[in-house]
């Protein structure tokens, strides 16, 4: 399963990690994503939401 929002598709980003001494790196920043319960086209179904969409109310949780 890839790391990504189902509702609002946020994913992985991908950068340089640069230290003091100016060495470059590759690095990765993950989404902040929960399994929750949501209902989806009525259904529950356990989705993988990130946290700003389930704060903003986009995501309808099941009980």
């Amino acid at each position: 399963m890839a790391r990504k929002c189902t509702v609002c598709g946020k994913g992985v980003v991908v950068g340089m990690q640069i230290s003091h001494s100016h060495i470059r790196t590759k690095r990765t920043w993950q989404p902040n994503l929960q399994r929750v319960r949501a209902l989806v086209n009525g259904t529950p179904r356990r989705i993988l939401v990130c946290t700003r969409c389930l704060r903003s109310g986009k995501v309808q949780r099941a009980i």
